[in-house]
């Protein structure tokens, strides 16, 4: 009776703290616009747990493309977002009666490279024009910073190209390995593994030609943000960790930890990648979205005809969360 009786109390003693510790894990429903090394910090706060060590399970899916993601949003399929921030304001421009605020960055650069179909060993801008060139999604960040580039290299998109637009994000870069197109703007990993299989040839990133800009940020909705704020606070400071954890370590070590979100890559590719993008500042240092480069946005849409209405920085862009955590 007595070791029942004690039994019963290590039990009791072992649950008490547990139940007192917060009340349990928080789920966060977490839509990404598509799964590249390019979002190499987010999968380093999944796989070092650093989401587990605020108490949030995030459960990651990809959406695959801009559209998509911003549905799931809206439709509250999901709670947060990774996506680009032109689609808040697109959201915006439609009078939505909760908007879609940015309050963490993840990227602040373009993510894609120009790969060529066949060797250039000197590549010059103007040797596209002429050529049929595999576009991304009209008004989608890959393509409006494409066309800010080519123009700032004195090339019409529309004009100087057979520009082909018709074909859906996910299946861009099938379409370019079957053949279709001389030119195409890739993500990495897969600019590189095309590289590697003789499919293609990496002559230029379109992140070191556009300058800083929010590429890719977390979103949420206005309401969601305000009823979830300290689960909002947490999940960016799960972020930020990742964000100190990958500024201080080499791209081997970045591709060992996220090796597991890509178990079709080879390691040599995923080290690559991501040394790609630390050495051109891809990956944001800080979840702050800072006004110039909100601006730097705003301004490549506009270029591509897609801007619907210039939308002032405090309106869509919560800075209060970031600069909390970053202190």
């Amino acid at each position: 009776m007595k070791k029942r009786l004690a039994s019963i109390v290590l039990v009791i003693l072992f649950i008490i703290p547990l139940s007192a510790c917060g009340g349990g894990v928080e789920k966060i429903r977490l839509a990404e616009v598509t799964h590249s090394v390019f979002y190499a910090p987010l999968y380093v706060a999944i796989e070092k747990e650093f989401f587990k060590e605020e108490g949030l399970d995030v459960e990651l899916k990809t959406t695959w493309g801009g559209d998509k993601t911003m549905t799931a949003i809206l439709s509250n399929g999901a709670d947060i977002s990774l996506v680009g921030s032109e689609t808040s304001i697109y959201v915006y421009a439609q009078e939505a009666n909760d908007p879609v605020i940015n309050f963490a960055q993840l990227t602040e650069t373009d993510g894609t490279f120009l790969v060529s179909r066949a060797k250039l060993d000197d590549f010059q801008w103007e040797d596209l024009k002429g050529s049929t060139f595999l576009g991304q999604r009209k008004g989608g960040m890959p393509q409006m910073v494409g066309e800010f580039v080519l123009k700032k290299h004195n090339i019409d998109p529309h004009q100087d190209l057979n520009l082909i637009q018709n074909i859906d994000f996910a299946n861009i870069a099938n379409a370019f390995a079957s053949g279709t197109g001389e030119y195409v703007q890739l993500f990495e990993p897969t600019a590189s593994i095309f590289e590697k299989e003789g499919k293609g040839h990496i002559i230029a990133s379109f992140g070191k030609e556009s300058g800083k800009v929010p590429y890719t940020t977390f979103m949420a909705k206005e309401s969601y943000i305000k009823k979830n704020d300290k689960t909002v606070k947490k999940f960016t400071k799960a972020l930020y960790k990742a964000q100190k954890w990958v500024e201080e370590h080499d791209a081997e070590t970045i591709a060992e930890t996220v090796a597991p979100q890509f178990k079709d890559t080879p390691i040599d590719i995923l080290i690559s990648s991501i040394d790609r993008y630390k050495s051109q500042g891809s990956y944001a240092k800080t979840p702050l979205l800072d006004e110039d480069e909100w601006n730097n946005l705003q301004k490549i849409m506009e270029e591509a005809g897609e801007l619907p209405e210039k939308i002032d920085y405090e309106l869509l862009v919560n800075t209060s969360i970031a600069n909390e955590v970053a202190k």
